[in-house]
C-alpha cells in the first residue's frame, strides 16, 4: 500500500473600500490536507480543512478504500521547491498603501467617486509529498488592487473598473495606470474606422480550455475535433500551458497527480497549428492520447483532467510596433456577451477608451464588437506585444468587426 499527502496553505488579507474611503479589514489563513491511500487499483482519499495528524488522515483515508475509486497508475518520484514571492505585505502595509492610493485619487480626480473595491495580497503554498519519495513544494504569491468608479455627473451606477495584480507592487504604477484612464473618460472621441481590440489575453482563453481538452476531442464533441495537425490559427499564433518561474501565478510545478514537464511547459498549438489536446493519466489511457501532465488534484477525490495554465506566445515588438500607427479600443465595462458554441463572439461594451497602445485618448461611444474565434486568432490576430503598454500589463492585439 503507497501513501500520499497533499496539502495547501493559503493566506488571503483584504481592505475593503467603498464610496472613496477603506470600509473593512478582513485576513483569513486556511490549511486543507488531503490525504490518500492506494491500493489494488482503488484510490482511498480524506480531506479536511485545518491540521490533522499523518496518522489520523492515513487512516481515515484507508476506512474509505471501501468506496473503490478507481486509481491504477503508479506514483511519481522526485524532490523539488520554489518560492516565487516577490513581496509580503502585512496588514498594516495594506492600510497604508490603501490610504495612499484613495487620498491621492481623491485629490487628483476630484470628480470621480471610488465606488467600490479592494486591496488585497493573497498567498500560496502546495505541497505533495508520498511514500515513494516524492516531496514537491511550491509558494508564490500577489498584490491586488481594483476597484469600480464612477463619474460624479454620470447616470449610471458604475463607469467603469480599474485594477492590477502584480507579485511586486509599484503604487506608482498604479497611480499612473489610474490617472491614465480616469484623465481620458473625460475626452469624448469617436470610433476609429478599422476596430482593434486591445486588452489582456487571459478572458479570452475561455474557449481553449473548453477544447483542447482531449477526452472531447476524442469523442468528437469539441470544436476542434478533426483539426489536429491542422493550421487554423494565425502562424503568429503559439499556446503553451506555462508554469515556469516567470509564467506560473500561483499554478505549481506539478500537476495534481505530481507529473512535471521538462521546461515546466507543454505546448498545444504552435504557429497556429494545433499539436494535442491535455490529458492526464487516466485520459491518456482511456484514449491513447499524448499524457500531457495536466491533472488538476480535487483536494476530495481522485484526480480529473484539467490543470492548465495557458499562455500565448509574446510578440518581440511593442504595441507600437505592432500598430504601425493604428489605434485601439480598450473595454473597460462590458458585459452581456460572450462566444456560443460555434466559437462566434460578441460583446456590448458599455465604456471603451480609445488607445494607442501605450497611453489611452479618451472615451468612445457605447458600441458592440463581434468576431470568431477562429477569426480572432487567426486572420484579425496582430499579436501579444512584448511591453506592459497602457494596460499595466502585456496586451492583445486582435481585429474586430462592429456588430448592430
Amino acid at each position: 500500500m503507497e501513501r500520499q499527502k497533499q496539502q495547501r496553505i493559503s493566506e488571503y488579507t483584504n481592505l475593503k473600500i467603498d464610496e472613496n474611503k477603506p470600509e473593512s479589514f478582513n485576513r483569513v489563513m486556511k490549511e486543507e490536507n488531503s490525504f490518500a491511500v492506494f491500493e489494488d487499483g482503488t484510490e482511498g482519499i480524506y480531506y479536511t480543512e485545518g491540521k490533522m495528524s499523518d496518522d489520523e488522515g492515513f487512516k481515515k483515508a484507508d476506512d474509505n478504500l471501501a468506496l473503490e475509486r478507481p486509481y491504477k497508475f503508479s506514483l511519481e518520484t522526485g524532490k523539488r521547491s520554489r518560492d516565487l514571492t516577490k513581496d509580503i505585505l502585512t496588514g498594516e502595509q495594506i492600510k497604508q498603501k490603501s490610504a495612499e492610493i484613495l487620498d491621492y485619487l481623491n485629490a487628483r480626480h476630484p470628480d470621480f467617486i471610488i465606488k467600490e473595491g479592494e486591496f488585497s495580497f493573497y498567498r500560496q503554498t502546495m505541497s505533495m509529498t508520498n511514500s515513494l519519495g516524492l516531496d514537491y513544494k511550491d509558494t508564490d504569491g500577489y498584490t491586488s488592487m481594483y476597484f469600480s468608479f464612477k463619474h460624479k455627473d454620470s447616470k449610471d451606477i458604475t463607469d467603469g473598473y480599474i485594477s492590477m495584480q502584480k507579485r511586486e507592487f509599484d503604487i506608482n504604477k498604479f497611480i499612473s495606470h489610474a490617472d491614465n484612464i480616469l484623465d481620458a473618460f473625460c475626452n469624448k472621441v469617436e470610433l476609429p474606422d478599422d476596430i482593434i481590440l486591445q486588452d489582456t489575453y487571459y478572458g479570452y482563453l475561455s474557449e481553449f480550455y473548453k477544447y483542447l481538452d482531449a477526452e472531447d476531442i476524442a469523442l468528437g464533441t469539441s470544436l476542434f475535433a478533426g483539426k489536429l495537425g491542422q493550421q487554423v490559427f494565425d502562424e503568429r499564433f503559439s499556446l503553451r500551458h506555462d508554469v515556469s518561474d516567470k509564467k506560473a501565478w500561483t499554478s505549481p510545478f506539478f500537476d495534481g497527480e505530481g507529473v512535471t514537464l521538462d521546461g515546466d511547459s507543454c505546448t498545444y498549438i504552435e504557429n497556429g497549428v494545433i499539436l494535442k489536446g491535455y490529458a492526464d493519466k487516466r485520459i491518456a489511457d482511456k484514449y491513447g492520447v499524448p499524457h500531457t501532465g495536466s491533472a488538476v488534484r480535487v483536494l476530495s477525490d481522485i484526480p480529473q483532467n484539467g490543470g492548465v495554465n495557458f499562455h500565448i506566445e509574446q510578440s518581440e515588438k511593442s504595441a507600437r510596433e505592432l500598430l504601425d500607427g493604428r489605434l485601439t479600443v480598450y473595454p473597460i465595462m462590458a458585459s452581456g456577451g460572450g462566444f456560443n458554441e460555434k466559437g462566434d463572439y460578441v460583446m456590448p461594451i458599455q465604456t471603451g477608451l480609445l488607445c494607442d497602445g501605450e497611453k489611452f485618448i479618451g472615451r468612445l461611444p457605447e458600441f458592440t464588437i463581434a468576431g470568431n474565434l477562429f477569426e480572432m486568432f487567426g486572420s484579425g490576430f496582430i499579436g501579444v506585444t512584448k511591453d506592459e503598454t497602457a494596460l499595466g500589463d502585456k496586451s492583445i492585439l486582435m481585429k474586430m468587426k462592429l456588430s448592430k
